[in-house]
């Protein structure tokens, strides 16, 4: 398999994760590992989107990315405040 269609495959399943385990319960979507989850693999998607040359997909997953850091850098204090489920 090309490395390029692995890359998609591993973050397409970590996204995927991420969003099962949020709406399992598993993972509070304000944790940072929900969040880290997030980040690799939208970073993952948004680097096969460049070399694919996928405009519409690089902003899709660029903004997923950098939403995904932005609540990573967020304070602990106000992930949990800010949490559904807290």
């Amino acid at each position: 398999m090309d490395p390029v269609q692995l890359v998609s495959l591993a973050g397409a399943f970590i996204i995927l994760a991420a969003y099962a385990s949020g709406q399992l319960g598993w993972l509070p979507t304000a944790s940072r590992p929900y969040n880290v989850l997030n980040l690799v693999g939208s970073a993952a998607l948004a680097y096969v989107a460049v070399v694919s040359n996928q405009i519409g997909f690089v902003v899709l997953e660029g903004s997923w990315a950098v939403i995904s850091l932005i609540a990573l850098l967020r304070p602990a204090k106000n992930r949990e405040r800010d949490s559904p489920l807290t």
